[in-house]
């Protein structure tokens, strides 16, 4: 199974925040960050107390649960944002309305998350001196046709633009963009897997056709610390990750098991994308990821590095699910199933 080689000693010493903290990401940082690190303070930032009592008891015997803080808050509340971004030198923004249909039904709210809660975060980290900002974007931002998408890309844009907002020695911006957690909540496995604890022979098929990248929470977290070890600011990381067919994912979990097609659901996409080709000019391509650089000023004194150690892709080059050159089989999926297990 592929790593990203996140270094986490990067953090010791370190006060760092995650918004959403309490959520399936969020789980999986602060376990990885706790037993990896040694942070000075580890703060999760969250609106739900029942998850983060949870959590609570989930790390009270952790040896370094000391250095954990719980704060109860809203993206939307920029004076909390400020309030708990003080003292802190790495955030990772996770927090985000995420449900396809959801966003679809009630757009304003996913708006007033995604979008001026993005905005709010910005403001507040740089006006707290954080030293950097790593955000949790996804492939359904990239050529976006649905709202939660949408409202992803209006988010990177500011991130990214964010970067001319805190000056040469400010506060520094990246994304991490990656496809679906396998395990995570909302995700098509669990869904499956609790149909078949339940005896169904029949598993409901959106569409036949239909492609997903997919990557386990461990690997999303060491990619996201990896983006944090190497990134100038303005950076959009995307890790190579595989594919798989909605139809072999339902025939590995349910060999004998049939499929019904019932349609696709408003929003949702036949084929997932996380670089287009109209990025690709503008996309360098490494070992284990790719990294789409930023089109404003700022980059030509901090590219250098980039392009020295990376190479450029093809001009007509797009990353989409259907056309990946890495595809999951039965053994590869069950592999990062039982690696999610463990997460």
């Amino acid at each position: 199974m592929r790593s990203f080689d996140g270094d986490f000693s990067f953090f010791d010493n370190k006060s760092v925040l995650v918004t959403g903290g309490t959520g399936s990401f969020g789980n999986a940082f602060i376990r990885a960050v706790l037993d990896q690190a040694k942070p000075r303070r580890l703060i999760v930032y969250s609106r739900d107390e029942l998850k983060q009592y949870e959590m609570q008891q989930k790390f009270a015997d952790h040896p370094q649960v000391g250095v954990l803080r719980l704060f109860i808050g809203d993206v939307r509340d920029p004076q909390r944002l400020r309030m708990s971004f003080r003292d802190v030198d790495y955030v990772v923004h996770a927090a985000a309305l995420k449900q396809v249909p959801a966003a679809e039904y009630n757009p304003t709210e996913c708006i007033h998350t995604n979008i001026t809660g993005a905005e709010n975060v910005v403001r507040a980290a740089i006006e707290c001196g954080v030293k950097g900002v790593v955000a949790l974007s996804t492939d359904k931002a990239a050529n976006p046709i649905n709202l939660y998408g949408a409202t992803k890309l209006a988010s990177d844009k500011i991130f990214v633009a964010a970067n001319n907002l805190s000056g040469e020695n400010g506060t520094r911006f990246s994304i991490v963009r990656y496809g679906n957690v396998v395990g995570s909540r909302g995700s098509v496995v669990p869904f499956f897997q609790k149909l078949i604890e339940e005896g169904k022979t029949e598993l409901p098929i959106t569409d036949k056709n239909m492609t997903r990248f997919w990557i386990t929470l461990s690997q999303g977290v060491d990619f996201v610390v990896r983006a944090f070890n190497v990134m100038a600011g303005g950076e959009t990381f995307v890790p190579k990750i595989p594919s798989m067919r909605i139809t072999d994912l339902a025939k590995a979990l349910l060999p004998e098991g049939t499929f019904k097609e019932i349609g696709i659901r408003p929003g949702e996409k036949l084929h997932e994308m996380m670089i287009s080709a109209d990025y690709a000019r503008s996309t360098i391509e490494y070992d284990n990821y790719y990294v789409i650089q930023p089109e404003f000023a700022f980059w030509t004194r901090r590219d250098a590095s980039f392009k020295a150690h990376g190479q450029p892709v093809e001009n007509a080059f797009q990353y989409s699910s259907d056309e990946n050159s890495e595809w999951l089989d039965r053994d590869g999926l069950m592999e990062m199933i039982e690696m999610s297990r463990k997460d």
